[in-house]
């Protein structure tokens, strides 16, 4: 098998089906699988989907997942990566649409060079514009101290500024990244064996940062390839879930520090950012509650 899509569906139904038909209705020099993973949704989605494409069931192309609880997006995955056993797999959100050749470009890119072990397209939001988390830098504590205090807003085509979302790039280029978005990310099998599953401890935001971080610690390269393209739909399943995924949110930063930050900076760097986190946090929920 050349790619597995693997696409994770959590109360997306309309969402689920419009990204799985912008696969299946085109026409691929390559062979190919979708995994689509169920998260627990009890709203019958997965039922309906099934019976959408029970043909396809048949043929082999779709294979279902059913999974009995929610235990996260990194889970969720796990659980389709250990079915896996193509050149290539796809981490692809439900509530995308694949432009074009983007699949077919994407696969070339990646022969061209054996190094890159993930690789990322460019993600467009409905509205037209980038969506920024598709090309990213690690979020140290000098790139976020940037970011949270709005300086990265206010010098949009600063290098120094505005490295956490490289803005100062073109975003129909082609270069190396820190990191890209769980919403596309195309990656090596030889990856997933050297670098292993998506850290579980993520519940739904931040796996993707941690697992472009162990990739390139491992020696690969990481690609932004804006020749590509998808449609980002954000936020479909997330709705359903706000100040839950909120919560995760803010706790997915304190999780990465503490995994790969917190013995590189003094106690008190440590306990300042552990303090950002949290009163961000606080803010934003009260926010919520008073909007």
């Amino acid at each position: 098998m050349d790619l597995s899509i693997i696409i994770i569906n959590y109360r997306t139904y309309e969402f689920t089906k419009k990204t799985i038909d912008s696969i299946i209705n085109k026409k691929y020099s390559f062979n190919y699988e979708l995994i689509i993973v169920d998260n627990a949704s009890g709203d019958n989605s997965l039922e309906s989907l099934k019976k959408d494409y029970y043909k396809k069931i048949d043929t082999g192309l779709i294979k279902f997942i059913s999974n009995n609880e929610n235990k996260g997006f990194a889970y969720a995955n796990n659980l389709a990566l250990k079915q896996t056993n193509s050149k290539y797999i796809l981490l692809l959100n439900s509530d995308t649409k694949i432009i074009n050749d983007c699949l077919e470009k994407c696969l070339k890119f990646m022969d061209t060079d054996k190094n890159i072990g993930a690789l990322g397209c460019k993600v467009m939001l409905s509205n037209g514009s980038l969506d920024k988390a598709c090309r990213r830098s690690y979020p140290n504590v000098k790139v976020s101290f940037y970011r949270m205090t709005g300086l990265s807003h206010i010098f949009p085509k600063s290098k120094r500024f505005n490295k956490y979302n490289l803005t100062y790039l073109d975003e129909n280029g082609i270069y190396d990244v820190d990191c890209l978005s769980g919403a596309f990310m195309l990656l090596r099998s030889e990856v997933l064996s050297q670098v292993g599953f998506l850290d579980e401890n993520f519940f739904m935001y931040g796996e993707d940062i941690d697992y472009c971080y162990r990739i390139k610690k491992n020696g690969w390269k990481v690609n932004y390839y804006g020749e590509a393209k998808v449609i980002h739909y954000k936020g479909a399943s997330s709705k359903k879930q706000e100040s839950k995924l909120l919560y995760e949110f803010y706790k997915s930063m304190h999780i990465f520090y503490n995994k790969h930050y917190e013995k590189e900076y003094p106690w008190i760097i440590t306990i300042i950012t552990y303090t950002g986190i949290w009163t961000m946090y606080r803010l934003k929920l009260i926010r919520n509650i008073l909007n």
